[in-house]
């Protein structure tokens, strides 16, 4: 069954096993499933707007093989989907595919407006100036040596095995990027202004102004500038996509947002989380979403359903928001398997010569593994010598 239908049924039998009386249920699970779809609504929209309108540009160039690399981290966060990251980048790729695949989930992962923005919402810290600031700053600083692990990885498993990507033809080489390239990239460097600029400057009490410093308006204005490069036969397409999968979204946003509104009310968190544990509360957190990642499949569905329930948990246990939103997302990097969309992209396309599933399935979810192990260290010691 999906996710949501799961997310309902467990609500329900928590609630009569706990001996919640009919009308307490429904009126708990009313205010619960409403809590936060409207912020959600205020992101998803947009970055998905955005992310159909760039998918349907043809960036390919045989001298962006490094550029299609480098900037596929910047991409799986600008396009809000290392699938549609992967996709668009992956023509230029060449034999940089195994490296633009894991560029992309890290970026999608750690990188704002993507997983970081979605989870703060889910934990009530999207508003917060200050938090904002931060959960760029660190997402940069994990996104980089975990996109370098991915590309360490996609090179060892390119030498022990013959038939991977490694054989493919070296592009013709060329000192000019392809102009696409550069386009397609314009709506992430207005929102990562935007961004910038709401840091920097603060409030200016010109309301517009300060909708657009905020991370849901830089999104609205960068999913402006894509559909504005995108063909006027086709916007409706990508507002029709748009709706599609941010309806989904918010049907399992709200049912877990229900379950998080039912177990606090039944179980006090206090007792179950002490409060300042941080290295237990930011490897629970990490545990809990890798459960949520396997059963599920999607990290988008992942991010919408584990946050709602993990928000009472990072308020009773006195973690960091921060660093309670990047132990969810490095959770979320366990693992790419065929449940995942993602999966089965990059099987078809970076490792399309590999006959063994088996074998696949290692490179794919070893390389997640690998960065997600990373990353929670780096995101324990952070913690333990500078936070």
């Amino acid at each position: 069954m999906p996710l949501v239908i799961w997310m309902v049924f467990a609500t329900m039998l928590l609630a009569f096993a706990g001996g919640m009386e009919t009308n307490t249920f429904i009126s708990t699970f009313n205010s619960g499933f409403g809590r936060a779809l409207g912020e959600f609504a205020l992101v998803l929209l947009p970055s998905f707007i955005l992310a159909a309108a760039l998918s349907r540009r043809e960036i390919s160039s045989p001298g962006a093989e490094k550029a299609a690399a480098i900037g596929s981290p910047a991409a799986g966060a600008g396009m809000i989907c290392p699938d549609t990251a992967y996709a668009a980048l992956s023509p230029a790729a060449g034999r940089r595919k195994l490296d633009v695949a894991f560029g992309a989930y890290a970026g999608f992962k750690l990188l704002y407006p993507a997983g970081p923005l979605i989870v703060a919402t889910g934990l009530g810290i999207a508003r917060d100036d200050t938090a904002t600031g931060k959960l760029m700053l660190m997402g940069i600083a994990l996104a980089i040596p975990l996109a370098i692990a991915g590309v360490i990885w996609a090179r060892l498993v390119v030498r022990h095995d013959g038939s991977s990507s490694a054989n493919l033809p070296a592009p013709a080489k060329t000192k000019v990027v392809d102009r696409k390239l550069i386009q397609s990239f314009a709506p992430f460097g207005v929102l990562a202004a935007l961004l910038g600029l709401g840091v920097w400057v603060g409030q200016t009490e010109i309301p517009i102004i300060d909708f657009l410093f905020l991370p849901k308006g830089a999104l609205v204005a960068a999913a402006v500038l894509a559909l504005a490069q995108t063909p006027s036969n086709a916007r409706r397409a990508c507002f029709d996509s748009a709706v599609r999968r941010t309806s989904s979204l918010l049907l399992v946003i709200g049912a877990a947002s229900a379950f998080g509104a039912v177990l606090t009310t039944l179980v006090s968190v206090d007792d179950l989380v002490p409060r300042g544990s941080g290295t237990f509360a930011i490897l629970g957190l990490f545990c809990l979403t890798v459960l949520f990642k396997l059963a599920q499949g999607s990290s988008m569905a992942t991010f919408a359903a584990v946050a709602p329930v993990a928000a009472p948990v990072v308020v009773a246990s006195g973690l960091d928001p921060v660093v309670a939103v990047f132990a969810i997302c490095l959770g979320s990097f366990i693992a790419i398997l065929p449940n995942d969309s993602y999966y089965w992209l990059v099987r078809r396309d970076a490792l399309e010569a590999v006959t063994s599933e088996l074998r696949v399935i290692g490179i794919l979810t070893g390389g997640a593994v690998l960065q997600a192990l990373l990353g929670l260290g780096i995101l324990l010691m952070a913690m333990w010598f500078w936070l």
